[in-house]
Parts: structure tokens; C-alpha cells; sequence
């Protein structure tokens, strides 16, 4: 039977189960990353579950979120995660080196590998042909631990490439152009596998960015076939010998299929406050522009930073516009000092910034009141910039540098300017960055953990009973930004989930952690597409720390379900989206028998308040339902 790639590879990985849609299987995990900002608490429950090495092939802890060192919190947490890799034989990536995303797809990533990454653009690697996968931090932990992940199948989208970009038009605009038709909910439960003859147009870094900005479909990967574009990648950074070729089946059979003409395609924009709020760039208009940020695990390539410093190069960014630049990786950045493109960003007039996320995550270069931010980046919700009524539009490259000149939105198509392509260069293998754990283990190498680093909260076995006061009752596409906020204030403190939980939901309800304090057991109400944004485990953990025990909602981002039930947290979903209109803050819901009711297709909630009852969905696979009864995974692996 034909296969699709996405199918190939799980298949070569299979441990457990059947390839079957909805079905729940376990695979062989490969490789691992971890970031600083969700890194201490995988490495906490790593340290818990009392292994003594990892088991994957490979695993990395990137230090590239928490890069404002202004108190010891985030060197402390640093030095923790460096003094744990140590121990378990994990690769640590120092301060300085650049973003997991862009530093994995240089150094570590190889075609037909899976990678589990505790960072939700985690896809970004599909751009090589693995399958790569953000998840929560326990399920990271559980990875190096065991060397395998459960999922459940995802059924396959095929995203056709027709055609050929033209110049001024980027792969940027590609996701942006799926994202519009398929909304921040499209990808969920599928795997986007590009393919057709547009795909050989695109260099490894231009898959990157589609696949890295998968995530904002809600997809669980993306991937393109590994080809001759990807033996070329590979050979400029001194690794040809990881390339071997991937495909599709010619007549492998898809669940749905979205054609793109990227003959058609035109610069797009993603508008305030959310990634598929997409229009081209024309219809958008030349609206003032105040702030240009340029970088981020999406937009910080090599190919990506030569196209703006030739059209900045000789010019000078507009008065009323800071223009500042994240590139992705040392590599990258020494390769621009080399050849005189760091000059020439320098001279237009532009700030630039360590190789790290930053601006993205609120991480300093926060906008003015009010102010229109341009930004390369893949995500634009509300106050995530660090501003609250700053309004971000995300954008290619190319539109960007273009409207830092000129200080309004522009597009290239229609500016005169000629875009040469840009040649192909090799770069020189550098590990000063890499700390490796040669020699080390359990026995010889302590742990250092400093004041701020608090354990996480551990959950309770269910009872017979489960009775929870409505504590909030929230819209569709919350995020977990709007869960657990995350900026320069917050981000020391990641480690820290009793400090952390009096912020939780602080942008949307400032009460809500102080009313959950005087409920004692509380219960969130939500609307479509629950949880979705970053895979962090916080949005998870704090409200556990408040005592949710559990989210009623329309229905729910992938990773963050997950996550709640990692935390022993029930995730429900109402049969009838109607009765959300009946719930109110303060209404006390009750579950009987909840032990008996998880084996059923229905949980019955009883509204004590109204005498109402409400009809859920729960959908759990037979480990999720042993980890609820639990009180959470960490607790059932202790069992």
C-alpha cells in the first residue's frame, strides 16, 4: 500500500500499536531538545523519575529564552540545567550560541529521525524531513527517560506546491497563505506534509519556516521530503554524510489535500491579534510603522538575514522606525561579520540584538504605547510583545526591511528594487558554544540548584467525588500566553510555579488566582481551541498550584490537553457547546463516581447551582486514563 512520508517514518519507529487514525501509538524517540524557559522543569521530573542515563540517541538543552540575567534567577536556572545535562549525558548549548530551532536544524537534525522538543516550534526540524514534535515537558522527560512517546495517530494533510515564488515573495508567505485558509485550528489532530513540484524551489531554511509555523495550525508536525536541496543544506554545514533521501509514495493517498500556486502568492501579513488573521500586504495598506523586529526561530537564516542586509544595504532605516535584528545562531552571526553584512545592517541604522528569542517572547525590545510592531516571528497575540495595546503584524523578511526604509507597510512587488538571490556558502563546524558530558554521571557530578528553584506541584489520586467552584469562565482561542503570561517580568521565575501561580490568567482576570485560593477546588470554563500557543507545561502547572482540577471546555489545543492531564488535570468537552452559555462564576460542578465515569463514553457534571446536568466528552486513551486516576503521570510512574 502507498504510504505518505509522515507514515514511512512513524512506521520505521513503531513500538506499539497500529497506524490508524485516532488510535494511540508509541514510538522510538530519537533525539530530544529542551529551552531555559521550559528546560528546569523537564529537568526536575527528570531528576525525580531516578534514572541514571538518558536513552535516546541524542539529546540538547538550549539556553536561548531567559537571556536578561538582570538578578541570579536565570543564571541560576541556567547552571541547574547545565548541572543535570551532566548527569544524564545530555548535550548543553551555552548562552550565546543562538535559538534551539536554527542551532537543532545546523547541527543535529537528520531526515527520517523523530525529535520530541519542549518548545511547541519543535516542527521547525520537519524542514529536514524528520518527524519533529513539541510536547510538554514531562513528556520530554518521560522521552530521555524511556526513549519513547505516545501519541495518537494523526491523520495527514497534503499541502500541493504548485509553481515558483516570485522575488519579494517568501516562504513566510507560504504559512501565512495556509494559515488563512486553514485557521489556528486547522492542523489539529493532522500531520501537514508538503509536497509537490514547488517544494524543489525551496531551500531547507524556507521549509523551516513553514514547518516551524505548523504550530500555529494547531498541527502536531510538518514535514517536506528530504531531497537534493536538503544534501545540499547539510554539505554547507559539514554534514553531508546525515543526508539520505524521503518521500512520499507517488500515489500515497492523503485524509486532505490544499493546493497552493505560489505563482499567485503575494507578500501577506498576519494582522493583530492572532496568526491567521491573515490579508496580503496590498490590501492591508500603507499603515505607519513604528517598530521593525527581525529574527526569531522562524526568520533568523542565514539566507533570511543576507536578503534584508541587501535591501538595507547603502540606505537608511526611516526616523520614526526601530529597526532591531535576532540572528538565529553564532554560526550565522560569525558568517555575517565575515563577509561585511553585519556592516551594512549596522550602518542602515539597525540594533542588533543576541542570537536568542527576545522580542518574541516579551524578552526585552517591548514597543511603545500604542505602537504598530512589524515582526518575522510566528506568533502575535495580545501583549505578547510585552505591550498590551502594541498591535504586531508578522511578515517576511523582505516586507520587513522594505517598511523599516520606507516607515510605512510595504511590499516589494511593486517598489522598483531588484532582489538578487543569494549565493550558497559553506560554514565552519564551530563547538566552543557546546558543553559536552564526557565522563560524567549521577555519582560524580552534583546538582546546583539555586533558591529560586522550587519543585513542582504534584496532584492528588482522584476520588470518588470531584467538586469544583467556577473560577473563570473563558472565550475561544485562549492561549497560554493568556494562561500563564509569559515576559521579561515572569520569565526568571519559570522555575518557580508557587510564585508563578499568582500571575496565572493576570492579562484576562486579574482576580482569578486569588479567587481560586478562596475556593480551594476550582474549575475552568472554555471555549474552542483551549490552550493552544506554546507548549509550556506552566499553563498546566499553575493552575494546579491553584487547584483546578478540571477545564470544561468546547475543545482543546493538542499539546496543552496533554498537559493537563500530565498534571492529573481532566480536560472535558461539552457534548452540547450550547450548555457553555449556562455557566457562571461561582457555580459549583460535581462529578460522581468520576473512577467508574472515565471508562465511559459520557461524563455526567451535575451543576449544584442550577440543578443542571451537562453532558462531556473525555476521549482518553487507556494510559491517559490510568495517569488521571493517578493524580498525573509523575505520580503513576512513582506507583
Amino acid at each position: 500500500m502507498a504510504k505518505t512520508l509522515a507514515y514511512k517514518i512513524l512506521e520505521n519507529h513503531l513500538l506499539k500499536g497500529s497506524l490508524i487514525p485516532g488510535t494511540e501509538i508509541t514510538i522510538k524517540m530519537d533525539q530530544t531538545l529542551t529551552q531555559d524557559s521550559t528546560g528546569t522543569m523537564v529537568y526536575l521530573q527528570l531528576e525525580a523519575m531516578n534514572v541514571d542515563r538518558i536513552k535516546t540517541e541524542l539529546s540538547v538543552a538550549y539556553i536561548d529564552h531567559n537571556m536578561l540575567q538582570s538578578g541570579f534567577e536565570s543564571a541560576d536556572d541556567h547552571a541547574f540545567i547545565q548541572s543535570v545535562a551532566k548527569r544524564h549525558g545530555v548535550l548543553y548549548s551555552k548562552p550565546g550560541n543562538g535559538i534551539c530551532h536554527q542551532l537543532h536544524l545546523e547541527n543535529y537534525g537528520i531526515p527520517g529521525k523523530t525529535l520530541l522538543g519542549s518548545d511547541s516550534h519543535t516542527p521547525t526540524g520537519g524542514g529536514l524531513g524528520m518527524i519533529a514534535i513539541g510536547a510538554g515537558g514531562l513528556d520530554v522527560a518521560m522521552a530521555m527517560a524511556a526513549g519513547t512517546y505516545s501519541l495518537t495517530v494523526p491523520k495527514v494533510l497534503k499541502v500541493d506546491l504548485k509553481g515558483k515564488l516570485r522575488p519579494w515573495v517568501s516562504a513566510k508567505d507560504v504559512i501565512l497563505y495556509v494559515l488563512q485558509q486553514l485557521t489556528v485550528k486547522g492542523g489539529v489532530g493532522k500531520i501537514i506534509e508538503y509536497a509537490g513540484e514547488g517544494v524543489q524551489s525551496l531551500s531547507v531554511t524556507d521549509r523551516a519556516t513553514i514547518t516551524n509555523m505548523g504550530a500555529e495550525l494547531g498541527a502536531t508536525t510538518s514535514l517536506f521530503p528530504s531531497d537534493e536541496n536538503t544534501r545540499d543544506y547539510l554539505a554547507q554545514q559539514g554534514r553531508e554524510q546525515d543526508y539520505i533521501p524521503l518521500a512520499a509514495d507517488p500515489d500515497a493517498v492523503y485524509d486532505e489535500v490544499l493546493v497552493v500556486d505560489l505563482d499567485q502568492l503575494e507578500p501577506m501579513a498576519a494582522k493583530p491579534h492572532s496568526p491567521d488573521n491573515v490579508d496580503s500586504v496590498k490590501n492591508i495598506g500603507p499603515i505607519k510603522v513604528d517598530q521593525v523586529a527581525i529574527g526569531s526561530c522562524t526568520n533568523s537564516s542565514y539566507g533570511d538575514l543576507m536578503k534584508v542586509a541587501q535591501i538595507l544595504k547603502g540606505k537608511k532605516v526611516h526616523p520614526d522606525v526601530s529597526l532591531v535584528i535576532s540572528p538565529g545562531s553564532s554560526r550565522i552571526l560569525a558568517k555575517l561579520a565575515e563577509n561585511g553584512a553585519m556592516a551594512d545592517l549596522i550602518l542602515a541604522g539597525a540594533r542588533i540584538i543576541e542570537n536568542a528569542c527576545g522580542p518574541c517572547i516579551g524578552m526585552g525590545q517591548s514597543p511603545k504605547s500604542g505602537a504598530v510592531s512589524l515582526r518575522t516571528f510566528n506568533r502575535n497575540f495580545k501583549g505578547r510583545s510585552g505591550t498590551l495595546d502594541a498591535q504586531v503584524y508578522l511578515v517576511s523578511p523582505e516586507t520587513a526591511a522594505l517598511s523599516a526604509l520606507t516607515g510605512v507597510l510595504s511590499e516589494g512587488l511593486d517598489s522598483g528594487l531588484t532582489l538578487e538571490p543569494i549565493p550558497e556558502v559553506t560554514f565552519t563546524p564551530n563547538d566552543n558554544f557546546i558543553v559536552y558530558p564526557e565522563g560524567t554521571n549521577k555519582e560524580n557530578t552534583p546538582v546546583e540548584m539555586g533558591p529560586n528553584i522550587k519543585p513542582f506541584p504534584r496532584n492528588n489520586p482522584l476520588g470518588a467525588l470531584l467538586a469544583a467552584e467556577v473560577t473563570l469562565v473563558a472565550g475561544n482561542n485562549i492561549t497560554t500566553d493568556d494562561i500563564m503570561p509569559s515576559d521579561s517580568n515572569l520569565l526568571p521565575y519559570r522555575s518557580n510555579v508557587p510564585y508563578l501561580a499568582n500571575f496565572c490568567f493576570s492579562k484576562i482576570d486579574k482576580d482569578f488566582a486569588g479567587r481560586c485560593q478562596k475556593a480551594g477546588a476550582s474549575a475552568i470554563i472554555g471555549g474552542e481551541n483551549y490552550g493552544q500557543g506554546s507548549s509550556r507545561e506552566h499553563a498546566a502547572l499553575a493552575p494546579l498550584q491553584l487547584g483546578v482540577k478540571f477545564v470544561l471546555a468546547k475543545s482543546f489545543a493538542r499539546i496543552h490537553r496533554s498537559n493537563l492531564i500530565n498534571s492529573g488535570i481532566l480536560p472535558l468537552i461539552f457534548e452540547n457547546p450550547e450548555d457553555y452559555d449556562a455557566l457562571q462564576l461561582g457555580h459549583i460542578l460535581e462529578i460522581e463516581d468520576i473512577q467508574d465515569q472515565l471508562e465511559k463514553d459520557i461524563i455526567l457534571l451535575n451543576n449544584r447551582t442550577t440543578g443542571r446536568e451537562i453532558r462531556a466528552k473525555g476521549n482518553y486513551s487507556q494510559l491517559e486514563k490510568e495517569m488521571l486516576l493517578a493524580g498525573g503521570r509523575i505520580n503513576l510512574i512513582s506507583k
